[in-house]
């Protein structure tokens, strides 16, 4: 059984085209068999990208377990005056599928790398968002939140969309133990989406 959460490179692929609405724009996204929610956006992502504020003071934006990139490609689109976006993953397809999307979204500035968590990200960052791929295990979420905040620059910000049964309040916990704060700025259906502030 192949997981999102892994390199997956030789299910069978069936790629198909999702049209995604935020902030007024039309974003196009392709979808394949062996990355996370294949049919449609999922409501977690849908959750977090309306919870997420950000001002022209953000320039640089790194999208962790970005899968076939609709949180990072959303943002890019939505707010042109992001300067570098990076969306890492592990999963080949997913990676693949989202190098296509930035093409069809005819975007500049826009790196998508393989990625385990950090490992191959040495730069830091004004914004980091998540949606953590909680079916990787708490060891992996809790790598993605703690480390964080070492790739954010003074003043950034990390957004984890997570449920409440999923683990919200320890990751809340977590994140006020490494950030000093950490603030719920939305909840929707169980889900909680969690801010904290690097000061």
């Amino acid at each position: 059984m192949a997981h999102y959460y892994t390199n997956n490179i030789d299910l069978k692929s069936e790629i198909q085209k999702l049209t995604f609405y935020y902030k007024n724009q039309t974003i196009y996204l392709l979808s394949d068999n062996g990355v996370f929610s294949k049919e449609r956006v999922d409501y977690g992502t849908r959750v977090l990208l309306d919870a997420i504020e950000i001002d022209d003071r953000v320039h640089t934006l790194l999208d962790v377990g970005c899968g076939y990139g609709p949180i990072g490609i959303s943002l890019k689109v939505a707010y042109p005056f992001l300067k570098e976006v990076t969306l890492i993953d592990v999963n080949e397809r997913a990676l693949s599928l989202a190098r296509q999307a930035v093409s069809l979204n005819r975007l500049d500035h826009v790196q998508v790398i393989k990625s385990d968590v950090y490992s191959e990200i040495n730069a830091t960052f004004d914004c980091i968002v998540t949606n953590p791929p909680i079916r990787a295990g708490k060891i992996v979420v809790n790598r993605i939140l703690e480390a964080s905040y070492e790739h954010l620059n003074q003043q950034g910000t990390i957004y984890v969309v997570i449920q409440k049964k999923q683990g919200a309040p320890s990751a809340k916990k977590l994140l006020e133990n490494t950030f000093g704060n950490c603030e719920i700025v939305k909840r929707d259906k169980g889900y909680y989406v969690l801010k904290s502030v690097k000061a």
